[in-house]
């Protein structure tokens, strides 16, 4: 007992009396927040939520952010880390650093000193961060805030830059694709010396209308010539005749000219090109729509380029500690003697369950 409990507890409380030496603790909260408010296009179509990173995605990222390599790098050219805390080495070697050790090394201890609590539900996230005075752990939780603020500067000019050259090449897209089909449609006009087929069938459906019209007309100046005169050779009653005979194959001409092939580099029926001219037209007007709605989307990415959609915002200024919290004595001395208490016991059951099968 006095080797597996005794000697641990008493060189622990040694090492944490006489050796350690006191830390102070600095706290800052900080979260990240959406612009509140809808700009004009998110109101006319919603496009900016579009354009925009969600917050809770770039929560998580600056969580990993605060305990990467590449934050100690960079507070490390604005506050000596190695310095700080490697003064007291080697008389604390468990609380300190030594002065040579490389960037991986300093990371590692960098999670040791800096703990940070993450509540995803919430977005909140909390530091602490230790050090030798509480000058200097509330400057080094400032460098944090500080950094971190910069890292989503980072994500919001990358978003916002990304957004606006994308919107850029689908409106160029949009561009060729419109320009595409009226350039199809003007060569199909041109092929077919046909401005609109609609108009021209609805002209050629009033020329047979009206010969129609004019056929009835006829047939009915005919029969009252029939049930006026008795004579078989009237000349009035063979001019008739003769017009309703010329009006009626001047119908079949026109009604014939739908089904013929058009005179035209084509070589199509008219339905054909009935069919030909409303498929160039969807298309045109389907290419309208998307030119459109990527010049909408290139004006809602160069709305949200010109203001910052995301803020850090810090909820927690950091702290001046005026006393030293670390290391915990008294908490580290009772799991010491409570750990030591355990494997001695595990050890003690294990002795005697041997002892009995003996």
């Amino acid at each position: 007992m006095l080797v597996v409990i005794g000697l641990p507890v008493l060189l622990t409380t040694l090492y944490l009396v006489v050796f350690a030496q006191p830390q102070f603790a600095s706290q800052a909260g900080v979260t990240i927040r959406r612009e509140e408010g809808g700009s004009a296009s998110e109101l006319m179509g919603g496009l900016g939520s579009l354009l925009s990173s969600p917050a809770q995605g770039n929560a998580d990222l600056l969580f990993e952010y605060v305990q990467s390599q590449e934050i100690v790098e960079r507070i490390s050219n604005h506050f000596d880390l190695r310095a700080h805390y490697g003064q007291t080495w080697p008389w604390d070697p468990v609380y300190s650093i030594w002065p040579s050790a490389t960037i991986e090394d300093l990371h590692s201890f960098w999670n040791r000193m800096v703990h940070i609590t993450y509540n995803k539900s919430s977005g909140l996230m909390l530091a602490e961060v230790r050090a030798r005075d509480p000058g200097s752990a509330r400057d080094i939780a400032r460098l944090i805030i500080s950094e971190s603020e910069l890292m989503i500067n980072r994500l919001n000019e990358a978003a916002r830059s990304d957004a606006t050259r994308n919107a850029e090449m689908d409106l160029q897209a949009a561009l060729e694709r419109l320009r595409r089909a009226s350039e199809a449609l003007a060569s199909f006009r041109a092929r077919t010396q046909i401005v609109d087929p609609q108009a021209d069938l609805e002209v050629r459906m009033g020329v047979l209308n009206t010969l129609q019209q004019q056929l009835a007309e006829a047939l009915v100046e005919h029969d009252m010539l029939i049930a006026q005169t008795t004579e078989q050779n009237d000349p009035r009653l063979r001019q008739l005749q003769r017009r309703v005979e010329v009006i009626r194959n001047r119908i079949n001409a026109e009604r014939n000219s739908f089904a013929r092939v058009n005179a035209t580099q084509d070589g199509i029926d008219y339905p054909g090109i009935l069919a030909r001219y409303e498929s160039l037209r969807v298309d045109q007007t389907f290419a309208e729509a998307t030119y459109q709605a990527a010049m909408a989307a290139l004006d809602a990415a160069r709305s949200n380029a010109a203001r910052q959609t995301l803020y850090l915002e810090a909820f927690i200024q950091p702290s001046t500690a005026e006393r030293a919290d670390y290391p915990r004595t008294f908490v580290i001395i009772t799991l010491t003697l409570a750990f030591a208490t355990l494997v001695w016991s595990i050890m003690a059951l294990v002795y005697y369950s041997l002892r009995d099968r003996g």
